[in-house]
């Protein structure tokens, strides 16, 4: 193919989701030598204000992006991961996750008071489930409104008082990079674990894509991050059949130390059933896609390696597994038949 011919990158046209492509875009030039142009495509989730959880929830900003792709209107999509359903539908592959970003999520207020300080009553913005769950699991006394709308426009609400507090995702907020008086308060993931893939992006498409494309993709590629992630949309996939309760999932390294918080809470924040995982991993040269248990005394494993991505799965489904044992099926299903 031409190095002349543009690459088109398909794009919500929100102007985070435009920030994140901008970022894909650049990076993807400087591996493939072409031009790539954002193709700006409006889902549901961008018209429609309402809940998204009368929406849909996950998947809602990435159907309309997909039926592009498959229509020949654009050739890779970017999407934030946390966004994606945990199902890959056939026909499509997520060729690269880059570096991850800050994951955390931050209580946003006026004067900078924390989250436990707050006066009682104070009304809090969200619209996720797993986070209003967080928020009265601190505070069961605050209000929660639920809250839609870009970041300036979130950010508008407690600026001019309507609300005491909202709660972002600080990966969002750095890369925007908003002017603001506001204050930010950083939740420690240690206690606050936030949604599957959240800080990551995707960039996703077709199976059959030009193999030029898919290896200038491969190497935008971050193994690390891949394997974080995927360890926590595996939990999420192993409990989330017939399951409504906010969860909350964060994997990351620590040198060659995997490490993993997750918890299931009632939607009320008056449970929650956790497990903590440590274990570990040595990654091998990033794209060659094999990683070994260290200390297995598995000669085989030693010799050919163990697949990097069925072991993430399996650390996340085991992970889901213990989850459920431990209450987490009880809690979700009474939660889910009220």
């Amino acid at each position: 193919m031409s190095s002349a011919v543009p690459i088109r990158l398909g794009t919500r046209r929100s102007a985070l989701a435009m920030t994140q492509s901008g970022h894909v875009a650049r990076a993807l030039e400087e591996v493939s030598g072409r031009p790539v142009e954002l193709v700006e495509i409006v889902s549901e989730g961008d018209t429609n204000r309402g809940s998204l959880s009368q929406l849909g929830g996950t998947g809602v900003f990435a159907t309309r992006l997909r039926e592009s792709l498959l229509a020949g209107e654009c050739d890779l999509l970017v999407h934030s991961l946390k966004d994606l359903p945990t199902a890959q539908p056939d026909g499509f592959v997520i060729a690269a996750n880059p570096p991850r970003a800050d994951a955390r999520d931050v209580i946003i207020t006026r004067d900078g008071t924390r989250l436990e300080d707050l006066p009682e009553g104070s009304i809090i913005g969200t619209g996720s489930p797993r986070r209003i769950a967080q928020v009265l699991r601190v505070r069961p006394d605050l209000a929660i409104h639920d809250l839609r709308g870009n970041v300036d426009s979130r950010m508008q609400r407690v600026t001019d008082g309507e609300l005491t507090a909202i709660v972002l995702a600080a990966a969002g907020l750095d890369r925007l990079g908003p002017e603001t008086p506001l204050i930010y308060e950083q939740r420690d993931l240690d206690a606050w674990p936030t949604a599957a893939g959240q800080g990551a992006l995707a960039v996703e498409t077709r199976a059959d894509a030009d193999p030029e494309l898919l290896d200038a993709l491969s190497r935008l590629d971050d193994a690390p991050t891949r394997f974080a992630v995927t360890v926590e949309r595996a939990v999420l996939a192993g409990i989330e059949a017939g399951c409504h309760a906010p969860v909350g999932v964060h994997a990351r390294f620590v040198g060659d130390q995997l490490q993993v918080r997750a918890a299931v809470y009632g939607l009320a924040g008056e449970r929650a059933i956790e497990e903590v995982v440590s274990e570990t991993v040595s990654i091998d040269t990033p794209g060659e896609g094999y990683i070994r248990r260290q200390g297995s005394g598995n000669e085989a494993d030693a010799a050919d390696g163990v697949d990097q991505i069925d072991h993430a799965r399996d650390i996340g489904h085991g992970i889901a597994r213990r989850l459920l044992e431990r209450g987490a099926a009880d809690l979700v299903s009474r939660e889910s038949s009220l």
